[in-house]
């Protein structure tokens, strides 16, 4: 759990009644108590007094307290939801009311304050213990924290991160950027869905050079202790990367993917997002991974899929006159 006034600004207080005078074009609603709302949920992590976007039935026992904004009218019909609200868009809804609710980074009232030092520029809102190695040029961003014995080489930026201790991230690195959130049916800047969560980097994790890691939508990116990423890879919005990962250059890793423990990936690799990768589990280079893997798997080719029957294919492919 993290604090999320520590990466954000609270702009406005709400309430389970107030909610309907934001611009969230509302077609019905149903809402049967008046709390305060605040902060946000998601499908891992419900709390009391909060907002929750969902597309998808998911149980809640006590919901009392729990104001469930959906597009969906098969799950506005449930009646054990009891403050619910049917809207026309759902990116619409969240964006709105997360901009009602926060200042966050891609707001233009986003007002942070620095300090130069160890000729860097640091937030007055950060924390960084006395034994780490801060490089030329870095830029430390509101609410981080960073733990013992870190290396944070030249040119890094690190903002709405938590790295725990023993962390190196190397040259021209950014650590807790906004994810890419955003609907087919309206692009641009002002339409993209807002990001109010954080990056934790376990501990002793090493990052390579020029590699993004983004910011949870809501809740945390997280990459296992351990864990060691070479340089050129990006790893989305919600990502939750097991320990003893070793990821080579240029691979990417779409948002909300979850992958176990002790993974190997080569170079070059592309995972699609909403899905799961068990424990041990090897990715040749090149491959393209679309689909759940089951853990003590080895996968190759686009779509990833056993490596033996990868070797398979391609000896039929040559068969038959491909090169």
């Amino acid at each position: 759990m993290f604090n999320r006034l520590s990466y954000n600004f609270k702009r406005n207080t709400l309430t389970s009644n107030e909610i309907t005078n934001i611009n969230i074009k509302i077609k019905e609603l149903r809402v049967n108590s008046e709390f305060e709302i605040n902060d946000v949920s998601s499908y891992d992590n419900i709390k009391k007094n909060s907002v929750f976007f969902i597309q998808k039935e998911v149980s809640i026992p006590n919901n009392n307290f729990l104001v469930i904004i959906t597009d969906k009218k098969n799950i506005f019909k449930n009646k054990n939801y009891k403050n619910i609200i049917l809207v026309d868009d759902i990116n619409i809804a969240y964006k709105n009311i997360i901009n009602f609710m926060y200042i966050h980074e891609d707001s233009i009232e986003y007002k942070d304050s620095f300090k130069k030092k160890f000729n860097s520029y640091i937030s007055d809102y950060a924390v960084i213990h006395s034994s780490t190695i801060i490089g030329n040029n870095c830029v430390i961003g509101k609410g981080v924290e960073i733990g013992k014995k870190c290396i944070i080489k030249n040119n890094v930026v690190i903002k709405n991160s938590l790295l725990k201790n023993n962390v190196c991230v190397s040259d021209n690195s950014t650590i807790g950027s906004t994810g890419f959130g955003f609907s087919l049916s309206k692009l641009g800047f002002d339409n993209l869905s807002p990001h109010i969560g954080n990056v934790i980097i376990e501990d002793n994790v090493s990052i390579g050079s020029n590699c993004c890691i983004d910011r949870g939508k809501i809740d945390s990116t997280i990459i296992g202790k351990n864990s060691i990423i070479d340089n050129l890879v990006h790893i989305a919005h919600n990502v939750i990367i097991g320990e003893n990962a070793c990821i080579a250059a240029q691979s990417g890793f779409s948002g909300s993917l979850i992958i176990g423990k002790n993974l190997l990936c080569g170079g070059q690799t592309g995972f699609a997002g909403h899905i799961k990768i068990g424990n041990n589990v090897t990715v040749a280079a090149k491959s393209g991974v679309t689909k759940n893997i089951y853990d003590n798997s080895t996968v190759a080719g686009f779509p990833a899929t056993d490596i033996k029957e990868w070797k398979k294919q391609i000896i039929n492919q040559k068969k038959n006159g491909h090169k």
